[in-house]
């Protein structure tokens, strides 16, 4: 499931228990500009920017928002936009 230092965009499919920890690793990779998580039809649920500012100050608020979606719905597409 982990794939580093890729250059092109990426789509994950991702148990609802994983997403948060999954959202965790793309935070940390450093080279994704925006991170989409959408459900299995391809509705968009949210759009995570990732930029300094993001990783620096709203890690916290940006998980805890993950972890309720994630206990909503039981699956979902992640899809990576990297730079």
């Amino acid at each position: 499931m982990r794939q580093k230092k890729q250059t092109g965009d990426s789509t994950f499919k991702i148990k609802g228990d994983q997403l948060v920890d999954f959202v965790k690793e793309l935070l940390k990779e450093g080279n994704i500009r925006r991170i989409l998580i959408k459900d299995g039809k391809g509705k968009t649920y949210m759009e995570i920017p990732v930029t300094i500012g993001v990783i620096g100050f709203f890690v916290a608020p940006v998980l805890i928002a993950v972890g309720a979606l994630a206990a909503m719905v039981g699956a979902f597409e992640v899809e990576i936009i990297r730079k």
